[in-house]
């Protein structure tokens, strides 16, 4: 009973553990899909597994932070705009959770990679997400997600830290060669 009538009793905020970041080296991923890019050597890029998943499919784990980054090729067949919009709509479905939507626009003109990515404030399920297109054949989209509850405060560090890896991914982003030159030989 003592201990309960001190008067100077301060609850104490909730923490968080402190998360040691490893030293940022990137390799170059390259497999029999029609492009290649630069990812973190501290996660692993795996095959999509996944019922329904297609070739191309693939995904960039990083099983210190419990998060995962999924990719999703598609050959274009004049469906372009139905891709764009469905990336569209991936994006703005964590409109309800996000404070804010910001998009920055993609273009390698000399590689033929044209894109968007959107950054999602928040407390959204997922914070980042993009899509990459040569226009004419090629179209890839990712979103990162954590194997957590969403949590701005506790989840930043970690997502500042993988964001930086998710914009070196999409500046090292090439399609081959051969994917490219017989669309862009005419340009």
């Amino acid at each position: 009973m003592a201990s309960c009538m001190d008067d100077n009793y301060t609850p104490k905020r909730k923490g968080y553990f402190r998360i040691t970041f490893p030293e940022r080296k990137y390799a170059t991923y390259t497999s029999e899909c029609p492009f290649t890019f630069d990812y973190p050597t501290y996660s692993q890029v795996v095959k999509d597994d996944e019922p329904g998943a297609e070739p191309c499919w693939l995904n960039i784990v990083f099983p210190q932070f419990k998060g995962k980054i999924y990719l999703s090729y598609k050959v274009i067949n004049n469906n372009l705009n139905k891709y764009l919009e469905e990336s569209r709509a991936f994006a703005v479905k964590h409109e309800v959770k996000a404070s804010a939507i910001n998009e920055s626009e993609v273009v390698n003109r000399k590689e033929h990679v044209y894109g968007l990515i959107y950054d999602i404030q928040g407390n959204a399920a997922s914070n980042i997400q993009f899509y990459l297109t040569d226009s004419t054949k090629n179209f890839i989209r990712g979103a990162l997600y954590f194997y957590s509850i969403p949590n701005k405060d506790s989840l930043e560090p970690v997502l500042q830290f993988i964001k930086k890896d998710v914009y070196e991914m999409v500046q090292s982003f090439r399609w081959k060669e051969d994917s490219v030159k017989t669309i862009h030989s005419k340009s």
